[in-house]
């Protein structure tokens, strides 16, 4: 039986997770409450929410994360609950697919919005707390999507392109308080979603032939590379994207 870290850094420390209600973000939620961290999920998603509330300890807040001035008042309730927070992760994003054509200025809008923008002003509302104990970790959840040209969904993919340029700047802006942020880059994650509307067998025969390593990654995949990188582990990481996708890109 494998057997994975314990981070002792991150026991009774704040942490926020932004789409923590479902996929990837669940099993962030999951693995931070196993390490003892006091955790805190904003989603727009209640009954998912509400679950992952009751089987892991954390702490709930409703929030359409589109809604900046929503966030910033789910921040600053969970600030005030769990005290300053040692670790972000900024995971919240969907990526429907749309093409080209159907694609009006609104919409391009929103897509920024649901993908892109909330992690710079999730950001911005935990910075202070991290600057006054100089010590703090942001994580920025990306996407392989772009490394790879993918199609079919040209406003996704240019949020997601725009995470990895978000953390190199912030992490140049911050780095003299002593706070790190980082980008993870998920390849294809075999969460109940893409299972649901994309993973077919011509597709995962594919997949399989272009990873190096032939098994399919899962949430926990994930959510272990984001525990490294909140905790003291990785005091010295900072302003770089971490790639966990078997080897696909």
């Amino acid at each position: 039986m494998t057997k994975f870290a314990t981070y002792p850094s991150l026991k009774n420390e704040a942490v926020i997770v932004t789409g923590g209600a479902s996929g990837i973000g669940a099993s962030i939620v999951e693995h931070f409450a196993a390490q003892g961290a006091y955790v805190g999920l904003i989603d727009v998603d209640v009954e998912a929410g509400r679950a992952i509330e009751k089987n892991y300890g954390a702490a709930f807040t409703h929030c359409d994360l589109r809604d900046i001035d929503a966030l910033r008042a789910a921040i600053a309730k969970l600030q005030l609950a769990f005290g300053p927070t040692l670790a972000l992760v900024n995971n919240a994003a969907r990526d429907d697919r749309h093409t080209i054509e159907e694609v009006t200025p609104a919409y391009w809008d929103d897509r920024m919005a649901t993908n892109l923008r909330h992690q710079f002003f999730a950001a911005q509302a935990v910075l202070p707390a991290m600057r006054n104990r100089k010590r703090g970790s942001i994580v920025n959840v990306g996407s392989i999507s772009w490394r790879l040209a993918l199609g079919g969904m040209p406003a996704y993919v240019t949020a997601k392109a725009a995470v990895e340029g978000l953390t190199r700047g912030l992490a140049r802006d911050v780095g003299a308080d002593g706070i790190r942020v980082n980008s993870v880059i998920p390849g294809w994650i075999m969460t109940e979603r893409q299972v649901k509307l994309w993973l077919t067998p011509e597709s995962e025969t594919e997949l399989m032939a272009r990873q190096c390593l032939k098994e399919k990654l899962y949430p926990p995949d994930v959510a272990r590379m984001v525990l490294w990188l909140a905790a003291d582990d990785s005091r010295m990481a900072t302003a770089q994207s971490f790639v966990i996708d078997g080897g696909w890109a």
